[in-house]
């Protein structure tokens, strides 16, 4: 399957999941206000629940509690307003007691022994698997009743949790409980057998634990797993539970009322703003866009102008918003640090003015009576010198981090090699034993379900989970090894598939060779990437570690934070195993590994620990494969960049390399040029270039001829342009304008028209030689001041006075 079809598959099925949820397809089954068990009649419910839970296989003195127990609570409900037992259920006020009701039963007995409280627990589990009663999951979840719930199965839907049951025996002990609890729980609430359980019912539940914060139990889908797997939900139901509790992708109005703008007509004027300019950007531009006009520039405004109501900000309000914009503050508005993309954000802003200015010459009825000046003048989102800043850093750490790649290598091999050595010596040994990896010393814990190796470090006394720092190691060595080899982006390389492997047949040699498809990302446009050697070993051993034995690797769904979208299922290479479901990795997991790698590797730079980044390794690449002398058009290609001069931006250029580069320059131009060019000169050829600065000496200074090029004013040097007049020959230039005028006057005396003529072209020059000379000689150069440059921001400069 090409990536081009999977992006068609991809854009096809991405909004599916999130539309469901929020046109409310997925919605829970109604909470019934009556149904017909709990309509009984006293005798007649007491003559089903005593069939039901007494008699065969019981014991004379459990069915003796439970009768008295059914019988108090009984007595109790009877007492209460309402036609049927549900609704004396509520009356009571039990149901928002949670773990406590028992004590409104046992309200005025003189000794509310604990045997009364375990008869009223007994008979009100059996009004509840009896479906006499359906407390609410806040009562539910309050409750420790283990037994209670397995009468429920079995009184409910046996075949239906024995089915469960059956598909779940693959899971850890725990997860196979807390599934059917779950299921339980959703079957008490809501009545009916496993198989009428819906996607709603479950997403109500998972927010009903959240609400009594069961966080654990919330994060464990399996339950939603096993209702999948067995048929129970549609096909159309998303495979995860997780993509029920994401927020999905907003609309324009969603996005903007985010931000509480007080004032409506501003409000609807962004809003259609931002639908305006959306079709041009993708979702993650958009909520950029909006974040800024709307949290970083109006809402601040409102801030700290209440009643504040049109764009034509007054200058000493612009000035502010400015000066608080520049700085990231904290909750009490104090400044924390300097905001870096300062310039970035007024971008936006300036840009929002300009696009209202310019639309409304075209639409003037729907934009005019919002065009105001703007705010921000032009040269206050200048970029280059921030640019040159910013590419200077990068430069600075690629020049860094270069050299010190080999003892990264080194240092997350050996990590990920001694991290499989502790699981390996933990597994070897039994719960409570000590044992000694890397020179440390563990002790090994108890065995749980789940099959996680955990151990005591007896140096800090920490318990630690060997099983997930073997997958951390794993991980880091495998992101590092993709991205050094590749130099892609990290969501690129998280979108890897087992698809993604191509293989090309060379139309010259007929030579099959593996290829990388690159799924599009950043630009929209895909590429190959040759695999080599050392690159195949690495995804090898992801996809041996991801594949677990089975023969293909699971059908995972990716979540993009930014697109705020689901993928549909696909054999992504970068997946793990996490609690009872496999997940693909995102981008917090990589960096939280290579964060790791970096504190345990302990490479330092200028005294300080160095971190590395997933991009870093994109930048090495671009500078190590320049330097290595592949050209710039190819490295943008394989990089996906559009231009070459983004691929350039990336490379560090070292001083070494300009010189390098222009010595071979050079020879490679000089094996191009004829060879007698470069032979070495005669004796005589080294005596004409001498003789030509020796012919260039005049009376009145020296001439600025070029070497081999003859006099064009036949000797006239005082008429020549060339001529650069020595100081020293002032007096002679004087007389000689002197005696210019006598032979003027002559020729004018005698006719000599022709000669008139060229004596007053003579004369013009001389005149203006000795002008240009005298003024140097008197006039002063000013050379100025000097003063200190100025800081940023500050307008209250004046120009020095001289």
């Amino acid at each position: 399957m090409s990536v081009t079809a999977i992006d068609t598959a991809v854009a096809d099925a991405k909004l599916d999941v999130v539309e469901a949820v929020r046109l409310g397809e997925w919605e829970p089954r109604p909470v019934e206000q009556s149904w017909w068990q709990t309509c009984q009649t006293r005798v007649a419910l007491v003559e089903r629940l005593l069939r039901m839970f007494t008699g065969q296989g019981a014991s004379s003195t459990r069915d003796k509690t439970r009768r008295r127990g059914l019988g108090k609570v009984l007595d109790w409900l009877e007492r209460q307003p309402g036609a049927t037992w549900q609704q004396r259920w509520l009356a009571s006020g039990a149901n928002a007691a949670g773990f406590d009701w028992a004590d409104l039963p046992l309200n005025g007995i003189v000794d509310p022994r604990r045997h009364h409280r375990d008869e009223l627990s007994c008979g009100l589990a059996m009004l509840v698997a009896g479906q006499a009663i359906r407390p609410g999951y806040p009562w539910l979840l309050r409750q420790r009743q283990a037994l209670m719930l397995a009468e429920v199965r079995a009184a409910i839907d046996p075949d239906g949790f024995a089915r469960i049951e059956r598909d779940a025996n693959q899971a850890a002990r725990y997860a196979r409980s807390d599934a059917l609890n779950k299921l339980t729980w959703i079957v008490i609430r809501k009545g009916g057998l496993v198989a009428d359980i819906t996607v709603g019912d479950c997403v109500e539940l998972t927010k009903a634990l959240q609400e009594h914060h069961f966080r654990g139990s919330a994060g464990r889908p399996l339950f939603y797993a096993l209702l999948k797997a067995t048929g129970v939900l549609p096909a159309a139901a998303p495979e995860r539970l997780r993509a029920l509790r994401v927020d999905g992708r907003r609309s324009v109005e969603q996005i903007v009322d985010a931000y509480d703008i007080q004032c409506g007509p501003v409000r609807d004027l962004l809003v259609e703003y931002l639908t305006e300019r959306s079709p041009e950007l993708d979702h993650t531009s958009l909520r950029s866009v909006a974040r800024n006009l709307c949290r970083l520039f109006w809402r601040d405004l409102e801030i700290h102008h209440p009643g504040i109501d049109s764009l034509r900000l007054a200058p000493e309000i612009a000035q502010a918003w400015k000066e608080r914009l520049a700085h990231i503050r904290d909750a009490d508005g104090k400044p924390v640090r300097p905001r870096v993309n300062y310039r970035s954000e007024l971008v936006f802003v300036r840009a929002f003015y300009e696009d209202i200015a310019r639309w409304a010459a075209d639409d003037p009825a729907r934009w005019a009576r919002w065009v105001a000046p703007c705010p921000i003048k032009a040269y206050e989102v200048t970029r280059k010198k921030v640019q040159a800043r910013v590419k200077a850093r990068m430069d600075q750490r690629t020049r860094t981090q270069l050299p010190l790649l080999p003892a990264l290598l080194r240092a997350v091999d050996q990590q990920h090699k001694d991290a499989e050595e502790r699981v390996g010596i933990a597994r070897a040994v039994p719960s409570g034993s000590r044992l000694t990896a890397g020179g440390i010393e563990f002790q090994r814990c108890r065995v749980g379900d789940s099959g996680r190796v955990y151990a005591i470090d007896l140096s800090t006394g920490k318990r630690r989970d060997l099983t997930h720092e073997k997958e951390a190691a794993f991980w880091s060595w495998a992101t590092v090894e993709v991205l050094r080899h590749t130099g892609i982006r990290i969501e690129e390389m998280l979108e890897l598939t087992h698809q993604s492997f191509v293989a090309y047949t060379l139309p010259t040699t007929g030579e099959v060779v593996p290829m990388l498809q690159i799924a599009p990302s950043k630009t929209d446009a895909e590429r190959l990437l040759l695999v080599s050697p050392e690159l195949a070993e690495v995804l090898t051993a992801i996809i041996f570690r991801v594949r677990a034995g089975n023969a293909a690797l699971p059908l995972v769904s990716a979540y993009d934070v930014f697109e705020q979208t689901w993928s549909p299922p696909m054999p992504f290479l970068f997946q793990r195993r996490y609690g009872t479901e496999d997940r693909p990795l995102t981008r917090s997991y990589i960096r939280e590994c290579l964060l790791a790698t970096s504190h345990a590797a302990q490479i330092t730079a200028a005294g300080q620990p160095l971190q590395w980044r997933p991009h870093d390794f994109r930048r090495i690449f671009v500078t190590d494969a320049v330097r290595s002398g592949l050209p710039p058009h190819i490295a943008a290609k394989l990089c996906g960049h559009s231009t070459v001069d983004t691929t350039i931006g990336y490379a560090a250029i070292y001083p070494e390399d300009v010189i390098a580069h222009h010595r071979a320059f050079i020879a490679r131009r000089r094996d191009q040029r004829p060879s007698e060019e470069y032979r070495d000169l005669t004796a005589a050829e080294w005596d004409e270039f001498l003789a030509h600065f020796e012919l260039r000496k005049v009376a009145l200074g020296t001439c600025g001829r070029d070497y081999g090029t003859p006099c064009a004013h036949e000797n006239a040097c005082v008429r020549c342009p060339l001529l650069r007049v020595d100081p020293a020959q002032m007096l002679r230039l004087e007389e000689i304008h002197a005696n210019l005028a006598d032979r003027l006057a002559e020729a004018k005396e005698r006719g000599w028209l022709g000669e008139v003529a060229a004596i007053q072209t003579t004369m013009a020059a001389a005149a203006q030689k000795l002008e240009a000379m005298r003024t140097a000689r008197e006039t002063p150069v000013l050379l100025g001041m000097p003063h200190a440059r100025l800081p940023a921001g500050r307008s209250n400069w004046r120009e020095p006075k001289r």
